[in-house]
C-alpha cells in the first residue's frame, strides 16, 4: 500500500484526528498535527514522534483564517502536503432546551469555516504540483438531516456537498478529494451521549476503514454500511414519511 509522506491533520489532540495521526506515524510519515487543546496535542505529539514520525504541532483554532492560513502555507513550504485532513469539528444537540443560536454559531463556524480555512489555502499549491489529496470530515448525519442536531447535520452535509464538487473539480487538475462519513465512533465526542448508539464502532476500526478508503482514492468513505445504506434509502424518501421515524430519536445533548 501507498503511504502519503507529508500528512496535515486538523482536530488531531483527540479521537479520529489523534487515531489517524498515530496510524500514519507508523508509517515513518511527516505529521503536521493541529488542535485546541495544547497538553492533548503535546501527548500524541510524543507518541507519534515514539513511532518514528517526524511531528510539527500547532496548537491554533481552525475558526482563525488568518493563523490558519500561516500556519498552511509554512508547512507546505517545508514539505509539500500530500495528504491533509481536515478533521476538527464539534458536536451538539436540541437537548432539553433546543438549540440557541450560540451554539449553532459556534457549530457552523468550527465545522463549516474550519474546513473552509484548512482546505482553501492549500488548493492553488496543489493544483501547480498537480497532485495532492484533500479528505473532509462529514458524518452520517450529513445523508439525512437529524432532528436532534440540526446545526450539526446541516454543518456536516454542507462539507459533504463542497468536497464533493471539490472531487470534480480538481480531479482533471491531479488533485484528490474523499469525503469520510462515519457513524457513531467511540470518542470523547459520542462519549456525552446518553442514548444509545447503534452499531457504534471503535477508533481504531474506523481509523483503518478510513486509511483504506483513502489509499484507494475513494470519493465517499461512508461507514458502518449497515447503517449507511438504511440512512441513504431513508432520505430518498419524501419528508412527510420520514418524519415520523426520525422525531422519535433520542434527543443530542447541547453544549
Amino acid at each position: 500500500m501507498h503511504f502519503p509522506r507529508n500528512i496535515l491533520i486538523t482536530g488531531a489532540s483527540s479521537g479520529i484526528g489523534a487515531s489517524l495521526a498515530e496510524h500514519y506515524a507508523k508509517t515513518g510519515a511527516t505529521l503536521y498535527l493541529q488542535g485546541r487543546n495544547e497538553k492533548r496535542l503535546e501527548s500524541i505529539t510524543s507518541i507519534c514522534r515514539a513511532h518514528g514520525a517526524t511531528v510539527h504541532e500547532r496548537a491554533i483554532d481552525v475558526t482563525d483564517a488568518s493563523a490558519m492560513e500561516s500556519w498552511l502555507l509554512e508547512a507546505d513550504r517545508n514539505s509539500p502536503l500530500d495528504l491533509i485532513i481536515a478533521n476538527a469539528g464539534i458536536s451538539a444537540g436540541t437537548g432539553k432546551n433546543g438549540e440557541g443560536t450560540g451554539q449553532v454559531r459556534r457549530i457552523f463556524a468550527t465545522n463549516i469555516d474550519g474546513v473552509i480555512n484548512t482546505v482553501q489555502p492549500l488548493i492553488p499549491a496543489m493544483i501547480k504540483r498537480g497532485s495532492g489529496h484533500i479528505a473532509i470530515m462529514s458524518s452520517l448525519a450529513s445523508i439525512r438531516a437529524l432532528p436532534s442536531c440540526p446545526a450539526y447535520s446541516a454543518s456536516k452535509a454542507c462539507v459533504r456537498y463542497y468536497g464533493e464538487g471539490l472531487r470534480g473539480w480538481l480531479a482533471p487538475k491531479g488533485v484528490k478529494v474523499s469525503v469520510i462519513c462515519p457513524g457513531y465512533i467511540k470518542t470523547p465526542m459520542t462519549d456525552v451521549n446518553t442514548f444509545p448508539m447503534p452499531f457504534i464502532m471503535t477508533v481504531d476500526k474506523a481509523t483503518r476503514i478510513i486509511a483504506r478508503g483513502l489509499a484507494k482514492n475513494s470519493a465517499r468513505i461512508a461507514f458502518p454500511r449497515i447503517l449507511y445504506i438504511p440512512l441513504w434509502l431513508l432520505s430518498c424518501l419524501s419528508v412527510r414519511l420520514t418524519d415520523p421515524i426520525f422525531s422519535r430519536l433520542p434527543t443530542k445533548p447541547e453544549s
